[in-house]
C-alpha cells in the first residue's frame, strides 16, 4: 500500500539516561503518515524505552520528537494522546470492576457529565452515553470480543484484555497507533481478524502505525520498513527483505534463532 509523502512523525537525535544507563542512545528516524512501520530487536534493546519516550512516559535526555509538525518530547503524555498519537502496552491497561464496553466508554473525551454545569444535563448525558456505548459496540465487534460487551472486563484472558486495549486506543480515534506487541499471547485467528482491522483503518482513515513486535513472520508480512533496535540505538533500517538479510541483524538478532532451527 503506498504511502503519503507527508512526514508525520520525526525523531531527532534522542537519548535518554537513567543513572548511567542508556537505553536510548542517538536514535532519529521518519515516520511517514499512512505507513505501517515495525521496530525489532533482541530483549533489551531499546524498543520499549523509545516509545516510552515518544508518547512522553519519559522526557529525552536530548534530542527532539515532532509529531505533526509540533514538538511534543517536553509535554504530557494525556496532551499527547489528545493530539492524535495514541499508544497500546505489553501489559493491558484495564479496569477490572467496569464492563468490557465502560471500558472503551472512558476513552471517549468530551462527556458533559465530566463538569459540574454538565452534570445537570441529563438529556445531553444519556445521548453522549447512548453515542459512546454504540462506538464501543462497533469496536468490540471488530476484534469479536462483542460477546463480552457486558461482563466485567476482570474475566478476559491475557489475549482478550490486549484486544480490548486496542480497541480503547482507536476509541480515541487517533491519527497515529504505537503498538507495543500488540499480538503476543493472541491466537492465530485473532491475530488474523486484527491485522484485517489495522489494514482497514489505514486505508479508510489514512491511519500510521509503529508496532513493536517479536513475531517475524507478522513484521515481514505487514510492514512497509523496518527498523532493527541494538543496545539502545539503530543498526538497521529499510525494506523487510534487506532487513532479513544484512549481516549486523543476523549477528545482533536473527542469528542464535537461525542456529535453533
Amino acid at each position: 500500500m503506498p504511502t503519503s509523502d507527508k512526514t508525520i512523525l520525526e525523531v531527532k537525535n534522542i537519548s535518554v539516561s537513567f543513572g548511567g544507563v542508556k537505553p536510548v542512545q542517538d536514535v532519529s528516524f521518519k515516520i511517514a503518515e499512512n505507513s505501517f512501520t515495525s521496530v525489532i530487536g533482541p530483549n533489551g534493546a531499546g524498543k520499549t524505552s523509545l516509545f516510552n519516550l515518544i508518547s512522553g512516559m519519559n522526557k529525552v535526555s536530548s534530542g527532539e520528537i515532532i509529531f505533526n509538525g509540533e514538538a511534543i518530547h517536553s509535554i504530557h503524555t494525556h496532551k499527547i494522546a489528545q493530539k492524535g498519537l495514541i499508544r497500546t502496552f505489553q501489559g493491558a491497561k484495564i479496569i477490572k470492576r467496569l464492563t468490557v464496553a465502560e471500558n472503551l466508554m472512558m476513552a471517549v473525551q468530551g462527556n458533559p457529565g465530566d463538569n459540574l454545569s454538565g452534570f445537570f444535563r441529563k438529556k445531553a448525558r444519556r445521548e453522549f452515553e447512548e453515542s459512546a456505548r454504540a462506538e464501543a459496540l462497533r469496536r468490540l465487534d471488530q476484534v469479536g470480543l462483542s460477546k463480552f460487551a457486558d461482563e466485567y472486563a476482570g474475566i478476559l484472558s491475557g489475549g482478550q484484555r490486549k484486544l480490548l486495549d486496542l480497541s480503547r486506543a482507536l476509541m480515541a480515534k487517533p491519527s497515529m497507533l504505537l503498538l507495543d506487541e500488540p499480538f503476543a499471547g493472541v491466537n492465530p485467528t485473532l491475530v488474523e481478524k486484527l491485522l484485517t482491522v489495522l489494514a482497514q483503518l489505514r486505508k479508510e482513515h489514512a491511519m500510521t502505525f509503529l508496532l513493536i513486535e517479536h513475531d517475524l513472520e507478522t513484521v515481514m508480512n505487514i510492514s512497509d520498513r523496518v527498523i532493527v533496535m541494538a543496545d539502545g540505538k539503530i543498526i538497521a533500517d529499510g525494506l523487510p527483505n534487506s532487513i532479513y538479510e544484512n549481516e549486523l541483524v543476523i549477528d545482533a538478532y536473527l542469528g542464535s534463532r537461525r542456529k535453533d532451527a
